[in-house]
């Protein structure tokens, strides 16, 4: 990869010396269709210390950029926020160029350490509060236990007021300008949004507990330094309340659609769904999966208040492509849904029962027992499809009323 880089200054003493993947297309599962980075900081304290790595073939351009400031051999300390590969991965190639006097992780990120790499016997946990003196400067650690990952920490240079927060506030996307207001914010709060979705959706509640601790801390922040994606310095309060918006996922009057079909028996009935929700006075959205990426019903789903769900059955079976989505979904546990299920089939029928079953185990709150229609739907299917779509509108459009009456 990418060996030629130069350090971008983001503060008076820390630049930036992460790498741009502009290439990358899928994340465990995630679709990133703008690629993304895999950021790094290096801070010139009287014991320089290096805040993250990269990637594992990223590691060239992460010396580059080092070099264009410091001689790596001069680190001094290095700081593991997060164990993940990406941000990891060429950590014990860069503890053998550097021979940094400490690498510091959390108690869990030593472990995990240990496991991925090899290397937990050289790294030295801190814990949460900790304070760590680099002579001029002083960081703080900040435990993010499963935020998203078990060793996950936010560290905080008091002096400079930068908050490296590793993966939280970020999103996969290759940025060539790195701050959040040299960018547009549309696209800004789209990825943000499906980055918070597809990674961060399962630990809503633990989310607004540490937005709260955060908060209580009062610290003065001028930088949000993310591992991926551009740095925040104008629109910090603006992400730490969609953060909190998201986490706590209040009813809104908007469902989606999701469902597959054979021979357009299932899209049918989607359609006449779409319509029934119109009438409702509920915004929706209808995504077949024929064309449809999982991340992105994931992203819809943090939009909406409930989901729809349709298959056709498949040697007694839901379609492989409703079975994947519906797997990837339930893992991440959203919050406040009401739903239904509708199906077509020829002569078992048994999807109908298990579109059903995983509903439940997403805790979504069935309006009815769902349809289900034999081959192709008659007038009178699509009639009853329309009343299930303005039957799951009005339910949750009642839920959002009993909701403001609180």
């Amino acid at each position: 990869m990418n060996n030629v880089g130069k350090a971008v200054k983001i503060s008076d003493n820390v630049y930036w010396v992460g790498a741009v993947d502009w290439t990358t297309r899928d994340f465990h599962g995630y679709q990133t269709s703008r690629g993304t980075t895999y950021n790094a900081y290096l801070i010139m304290a009287d014991k320089i210390t290096l805040v993250d790595t990269v990637k594992t073939p990223f590691m060239g351009e992460l010396l580059s950029r080092i070099s264009s400031v410091v001689d790596p051999s001069r680190i001094d300390y290095i700081v593991s926020n997060h164990a993940e590969m990406d941000h990891s991965g060429c950590l014990p190639q860069i503890m053998d160029i550097v021979k940094p006097e400490k690498v510091f992780a959390s108690a869990m990120g030593q472990k995990i350490l240990e496991s991925q790499l090899r290397i937990g016997s050289k790294i030295t946990p801190v814990m949460n509060g900790e304070n760590l003196s680099l002579g001029n400067m002083n960081l703080t650690f900040i435990e993010t236990k499963m935020l998203h990952w078990p060793d996950s920490m936010f560290s905080y240079l008091k002096e400079e007021q930068i908050l490296f927060s590793q993966d939280a506030f970020g999103m996969h996307l290759a940025v060539d300008r790195l701050f959040d207001d040299e960018n547009v914010w549309d696209v800004l709060e789209e990825e943000s949004e499906k980055y918070f979705a597809n990674i961060l959706m399962p630990y809503s509640n633990l989310i607004i507990k540490l937005l709260d601790a955060v908060g209580e801390m009062k610290l003065p922040i001028k930088l949000v330094a993310t591992d991926h994606g551009p740095i925040w310095r104008s629109n910090i309060g603006k992400i730490i309340e969609l953060y909190r918006k998201w986490s706590e996922h209040k009813p809104v009057p908007r469902a989606v659609v999701v469902y597959d079909t054979m021979w357009n028996s299932t899209a049918s009935m989607a359609n006449a769904i779409g319509e029934g929700l119109r009438e409702s006075g509920v915004d929706f959205k209808i995504l077949p999966m024929s064309v449809s990426h999982r991340s992105d019903v994931a992203t819809e789903i943090l939009k909406s208040s409930a989901i729809i769900v349709g298959s056709p059955t498949l040697n007694n079976n839901i379609f492989p492509t409703l079975a994947d989505v519906l797997t990837y979904v339930k893992g991440l546990r959203p919050l406040n849904m009401v739903g239904a299920s509708f199906s077509s089939y020829g002569w078992s029928g048994e999807s109908l029962g298990q579109l059903n079953d995983c509903l439940k185990a997403m805790n979504v709150e069935l309006v009815n027992d769902g349809i289900r229609v034999k081959y192709v739907p008659a007038d009178a299917d699509l009639n009853a499809c329309m009343e299930l779509g303005r039957l799951v509108g009005t339910t949750l459009r009642g839920k959002i009323i009993n909701l403001n009456n609180g």
